[in-house]
């Protein structure tokens, strides 16, 4: 039968649109500040999405809430030309499960993953033109394909889509990949599999629909309209078969700071509403009560050494520069002075704060200054300053002299690991961490979660040999509403991380790790760790790595190899009899086409003694945060791992910082992995030399 086409020609005219685009607030990389969320989030119109893209770095968290389903999502635009959704559903309409037992009356929850690419940025003549793929990896309650294009003239912004699967269930128009290939007329039904795998079989295929609509911007700051036609007829939704009683969607979007609230009338017969909270990656930071870096423009430094206020200097170091002081060493005109920097993640800032203190007492005979920073009593960063150059331009006396160019970092020389000599080389070690685990989409409950502090002690017998050990101990959770411990499916692969619901419950004070650990630098650029005990959670066992890692190199090499087994989830010091080899050669690789994104990968064997490789992938944004996604490609097929078919998941690594009215480092990290299984599952080592050496080629710092 031939397909109706009066609606494509109804939304065409956009492409003929010439217009200027200045009134349609688009930024440089194409990003728009005024973008909203669909319903089932990402930028889009109501029940469809369009071409535009945020702004980069934006992440928008949405609820909305229509009848029969509700949406939770979080969506990042990564790149310009990259948008990325991850969605929770509520299905009112279905049980989680038809087993009162193991899910009680919750309704079923559904996860599911959007990714939309930018294929052609808007100019003067052309559309914005964006593809993009819904609810991939999944279950496939959403599964769509579609392109799009955008236009704007003024207040008016337009929009035209094709798309397959649920976006085109209507099928208002021939599929035209039909015309083809007959593969394309039928799309396979149903979710088949174990699920967590693109299923590129169904791309483009079965039926079609074109849609779209016009956005349009009041003279009401902050209140948008939305008109869209949508191409669903939703006969076979998830919910059940909903009633449509028409294609016609209306909406309205107030936008107020970061909030936006949404309202829309879908299907001629039902209300929805949404309400979004957006920030951005980037721009995102936090209020500082901090002093400003010292003025040395009428400083009056020391005469000589010998009058020095040497004390007076290393308070001044740590107050105002954050810079604790653990050793010194003169040798004629150069002063170097060893220690660590506990507050500014950035190294611009903290060498010039320490450099102004440096120049403002120092006598003028010191003619270079060195900062050698330590970690576990080993130098592994040296900054060296002009003292001249630097005073002179901290006191503008030269213009055009940038102040970053008046030092370098460089790998400490002999010279400075000869002349170190810590002020205390044993001790005891102590510290507190907290902790946050989360999971979502349990049979139990939607949300589940234990907190509480990791509390840290040990001896250091000298620089390189010490004892570590840490308790964890839970302060708050709910997961006393678990209702069973080992999951029911049956595993062909020894589990290694199935059993996590035993080990997590067991108890609010357990032994997080114990462990002997010898750490040392060979080379210049090559570092060597050996550790032995407790190492985590589950698994002891002694182990060896070995990092080669320049300064500034934005390439690393590393190889761990480790013996395990694993611990009794019932007693906090027996093993059960499983014990495997694993390990992996990993190569750290920031490319220089990719500015500020990290490529981790690591091959060998993983804990269910299964082979293959683990890909990480970070990218870093200019306020610290990090965003990234891992995945592990093993020689276990999808029927042997499990329902999710392979490892993988996302994550965001938080500096400290952004908690703080006061310069800190560290970080917090919130992990989000679909679903957890045995196979591409690496040991959760106490201590990476990756960590230990950041500051030489600083990615997370």
């Amino acid at each position: 039968m031939k397909k109706n086409f009066r609606y494509l020609f109804l939304l065409c005219p956009l492409l003929a649109i010439n217009t200027s685009i200045a009134e349609s607030r688009q930024n440089a990389d194409g990003g728009r500040s005024n973008t909203s969320q669909m319903i089932r989030g990402g930028v889009g119109l109501i029940q469809t999405p369009t071409a535009r893209m945020a702004e980069e770095g934006s992440f928008t968290v949405n609820y909305s809430d229509i009848d029969q389903y509700r949406f939770w999502t979080a969506s990042i635009q990564l790149f310009p030309w990259l948008e990325s959704t991850v969605r929770y559903t509520d299905v009112r309409t279905r049980l989680y499960s038809p087993f009162p037992g193991f899910s009680g009356d919750q309704t079923l929850k559904d996860k599911g993953i959007d990714v939309k690419f930018r294929l052609i940025k808007e100019s003067f003549y052309l559309p914005e033109v964006s593809f993009g793929l819904t609810d991939i990896g999944g279950t496939g309650f959403f599964s769509s394909e579609f392109i799009n294009f955008s236009k704007a003239y003024g207040p008016l912004d337009f929009h035209v889509g094709f798309g397959t699967g649920y976006l085109g269930a209507g099928g208002n128009i021939s599929n035209p990949f039909c015309q083809l290939r007959d593969s394309f007329c039928d799309r396979p039904g149903g979710f088949s599999g174990q699920g967590g795998k693109v299923d590129f079989e169904e791309f483009f295929k079965g039926s079609a629909s074109v849609f779209g609509g016009i956005e349009y911007q009041t003279p009401w700051e902050g209140l948008s309209l939305k008109l869209e036609y949508e191409g669903n007829d939703y006969l076979n939704d998830r919910a059940g078969a909903l009633q449509q009683d028409s294609n016609w969607n209306f909406g309205a979007v107030y936008q107020y700071n970061n909030w936006d609230f949404s309202l829309s009338y879908q299907r001629g017969n039902t209300l929805g509403f949404n309400i979004s909270y957006n920030f951005n990656f980037h721009t995102l930071e936090q209020v500082k009560i901090d002093e400003p870096p010292r003025d040395i423009q009428n400083s009056v430094p020391a005469v000589s050494m010998e009058v020095l206020n040497r004390q007076r200097l290393y308070t001044d170091l740590v107050n105002e520069a954050s810079f604790l002081v653990s050793g010194t060493h003169q040798s004629g005109d150069e002063m170097i002075f060893y220690g660590a920097q506990l507050g500014y993640r950035d190294h611009d800032e903290a060498t010039q704060r320490v450099g102004r203190i440096l120049a403002s007492e120092l006598p003028e005979s010191i003619k270079s200054y060195k900062i050698v920073e330590t970690v576990a009593h080993t130098p592994m960063l040296e900054t060296e300053i002009d003292a001249a150059e630097f005073r002179a331009a901290a006191r503008l006396d030269r213009l055009e002299t940038d102040i970053a160019s008046t030092y370098r970092r460089q790998n400490p020389n002999a010279y400075s690991h000869e002349n170190y000599s810590p002020n205390e080389e044993s001790g005891i070690l102590f510290g507190i961490d907290a902790f946050w685990i989360q999971t979502f989409g349990n049979p139990e409950d939607f949300y589940l979660y234990q907190g509480g502090a990791f509390i840290n002690t040990g001896y250091a017998f000298n620089p390189n040999f010490s004892v570590k050990g840490g308790l964890k101990v839970t302060l708050v959770e709910n997961f006393d509403k678990f209702n069973f411990l080992v999951d029911g499916q049956q595993s062909t692969l020894p589990r290694v991380r199935t059993l996590v619901r035993e080990y997590v419950t067991n108890g609010n004070i357990n032994l997080e790790n114990a462990y002997m650990h010898w750490f040392d630098k060979l080379t210049d650029n090559t570092f060597v760790q050996v550790y032995g005990g407790y190492l985590e959670t589950m698994f002891g066992g002694v182990g060896t790595e070995i990092l080669y890692r320049p300064v500034d190199s934005t390439l690393s090499f590393g190889l761990d190899l480790n013996y395990v087994k694993q611990r009794d989830f019932d007693s906090q010091t027996a093993f059960f009899d499983y014990e495997a080899f694993t390990g992996h050669a990993t190569m750290y690789w920031q490319p220089d086409f990719l500015p500020d994104m990290q490529l981790k990968v690591s091959a060998g064997q993983f804990l269910a003694k299964d082979r293959g490789v683990n890909l990480d992938l970070a990218k870093r944004f200019d306020s610290g945060i990090i965003v990234g996604a891992f995945a592990a490609f093993t020689n276990v097929s999808a029927e042997e791992y499990g329902e999710g078919s392979f490892t993988k998941g996302f994550y965001i690594s938080i500096p400290f910082d952004m908690f703080s009215f006061a310069p800190s480092k560290g970080r917090g990290r919130i992990p989000w992995i679909p679903i957890g299984r045995d196979g591409g599952q690496m040991l959760n080592r106490p201590i990476a030399l990756r960590d230990l050496t950041e500051i030489r080629s600083p990615f997370y710092d």
